[in-house]
Order: C-alpha cells, then structure tokens, then sequence
C-alpha cells in the first residue's frame, strides 16, 4: 500500500537567530524538499524615506545612517549625501574624499566580516564567528577613535566628512592592513577546503547568470553569478577612478561562489585603503560655506554607489526647502531577496539557512 503525503507548510521566522533579522519564510515542503519560498516581509519598516520629508539634510545624514543598512552606516550616508552634494554642486576638498574611500572600505570589511562570522555560525563553525569579530574589533576601533561610534557615525557631512583624523589613526590603519591578509588566510583555511563546509555549500543554491539579471540581483550576490558589474568602477566615484583594485567575480553561482567573492573582497579593500592612505594630501576636510541649514535648488537626481551588498541608490527631490520634498532609496538587500524563491526551490530544509546566509541580506535595508 503506497504511502500518502501531504505539503506542509512551515513558517521559518521571523524569531530566528539564523534569518539574520525579522524575515518570515513561508516554506512549502514535500517531506524535507522545498517546493516554494515566500518571503514575508515588512516587520522592521522605519519610514526614514517618508521621516526624510521633514528634517533638514543635515538631519537626513544621521537618519540615513540609523534607518537603513545597520552594518553600513558610512555606506549610508554616502549614498545620501551624493544626492545632495550632486544636486547641490557642492565640491569636497581632495583630503575628504580621500577620506571618505577609506572609510567606506573599511566598512566594507567590517561588513563582510559580521556575515562570515555570523553565516560561520550558522554552519556550526563557532570559531569562525570568533575570528571574524576579532578583527571587526579592531576595525571598530579605528572608527570610533575618528568618529566617535562604533557603529553609527554620521561622519559624513555636506561637502566633506565631520572633522580630520586624530594622530596616530594613519599608523595604526596601515598596522591593519599589513596583518588582516593573514587573518584572511587563516579564514580559508578553516573554510576552503572543509570537506563539510564543501558539501554545504557547492553546488548549493546555484543562481544562474540570467536569472539574476532578470532580479536584479546586485553586489555579491550577482558578482558570484558571473556579472562582473561594481558601482565603484563603472560610475567611478569620490577617489575611486585614481586607485587600482579588481572586481572579484566567480561563475558557479552558488553559495561557495559567494564566498569567494566576499573573501577576495576584502583583500582588495585593503589594496584600495593602502593605496587612499599613500596619496592621502593635506588640507580642508569639508567644503567652505556649507550652512547647517542647507537648501538645495529645486530639481531632482539620482546617485549609485557599491555598498558591502551592492548597488545602494537614491532618487531625491528638491523643492528649494531645507529639506528634501521625496527620497526614494534603491536597496541592494531588497533585491537580493527576491532571489531566494529561485534559489531555494528543490533543495532540502537542512540547506535553507545555508543559502539565506550565503545572500547577506540585512533586514533594516530591505524594509527601510
């Protein structure tokens, strides 16, 4: 007598420690196969587009950096404040812009070391989790010796950043960079040839080229699928056009894929802030004659750049008043997430949190 089965609907989320954040899942199951994956989202919704409307452009930097992207708060507020500088003409002094890359590298790193550490975790690699903070810690520092957060900043201001490096920042940055690559090594040699780590993730939610296109998928996440696409190279901007670094990009597309990217990546965030640092010039750190209480004429634009996950934009939308009349925000975690559904289908529960990781979507960036 043939045995009967049912699907099963499964809810996976949103408190999970493994979802990353408040992601709701709605698996549908055939015994351990999946057949379908809904995401459900919208609990962590901040409404800093619709609270950008009625504060000053000043006041937008330090929602930017709190109301999105979290583990990217620099990321954030350049996003923002290329609107306005572009909109504005607004021209920052050679010494910030410098400034700037360095710092947002260096957020990069910090970025890709809370997903390898954390997705480590998530395979039961607790000593991953271990080694990537301990040089996050290390990078928070630097931050907060400049900044004065760890985690969030507003940093950056219109027409430059807050106020200069203190002494000795130079040293101890450089210091960083000449010991993270053999940190790096010793993350691949955890994680690299595991033959357990292997069969966890090669192979494992492949997203082909073509499918990733059509999502629009960004970053990472379509870098590992063969698109050899970086804001930061092809609409250069700040000192990016005066530094070398290669765009790491992988074939297979799958989850091994996009860690190969993420590791390389942060080598050649280290290749671009030794390279910011040798060519760092002296001089004004913000733009002369910018006021607190910013205006910008009346019109509208749209500015890109690369964050930890991709293609951060905005769309904003001026009216002559000190604050902006609409900010739309193009968020790289939100397309991310659409490809989930495609990525996940015929694979086994067991691999769900290995291919959620694998995305590096962060919850505050896809509700907004």
């Amino acid at each position: 007598m043939a045995l009967r089965t049912e699907e099963l609907i499964l809810n996976l989320g949103p408190q999970h420690p493994s979802t990353h954040g408040v992601l709701r899942m709605i698996l549908t199951l055939d015994g351990e196969n999946i057949l379908e994956v809904e995401p459900d989202i919208g609990y962590l919704h901040s409404s800093v587009e619709k609270m950008m409307e009625y504060r000053t452009y000043v006041q937008s930097v330090s929602l930017a950096d709190r109301g999105m992207d979290y583990l990217a708060a620099l990321a954030n507020e350049e996003a923002l404040l290329r609107a306005v500088e572009t909109l504005g003409k607004i021209e920052v002094p050679p010494r910030a812009q410098w400034l700037r890359v360095i710092f947002l590298e260096f957020q990069r790193i910090a970025s890709h070391l809370v997903w390898l550490g954390t997705w480590g975790a998530d395979l039961g690699a607790t000593t991953m989790f271990l080694w990537c903070f301990r040089e996050r810690e290390q990078v928070l520092d630097l931050f907060e010796k400049s900044t004065g957060g760890r985690l969030h900043h507003v940093y950056f201001r219109p027409g430059g950043v807050y106020e200069d490096i203190p002494d000795g920042w130079v040293e101890q940055a450089l210091a960083f960079c000449e010991e993270f690559p053999g940190h790096i090594a010793e993350y691949e040699g955890l994680f690299t040839a595991n033959p357990i780590f292997e069969v966890r993730t090669k192979g494992v939610g492949v997203l082909p080229k073509d499918v990733a296109m059509n999502m629009g998928a960004c970053g990472p996440v379509a870098r590992a699928s063969g698109i050899a696409f970086d804001v930061r190279t092809a609409f250069p901007y700040e000192k990016y056009a005066e530094v070398e670094f290669d765009i790491p990009v992988q074939q297979a597309g799958d989850c091994f894929a996009r860690y190969q990217v993420r590791v390389e990546e942060m080598r050649q965030s280290v290749r671009i802030i030794q390279q910011c640092i040798a060519k760092l010039p002296p001089g004004e750190i913000r733009a002369p004659k910018v006021p607190i209480t910013l205006r910008l004429p009346k019109g509208e634009v749209y500015t890109r750049t690369e964050s930890p996950r991709g293609d951060l934009g905005v769309f904003l939308v001026s009216e002559g008043e000190e604050h902006p009349y609409r900010v739309k925000i193009r968020a790289p975690a939100f397309s991310n997430l659409y490809a989930l559904s495609e990525i996940m289908r015929g694979w086994k529960i067991a691999d769900v949190i290995a291919i959620l990781g694998s995305t590096d979507i962060v919850l505050s960036d896809v509700d907004r």
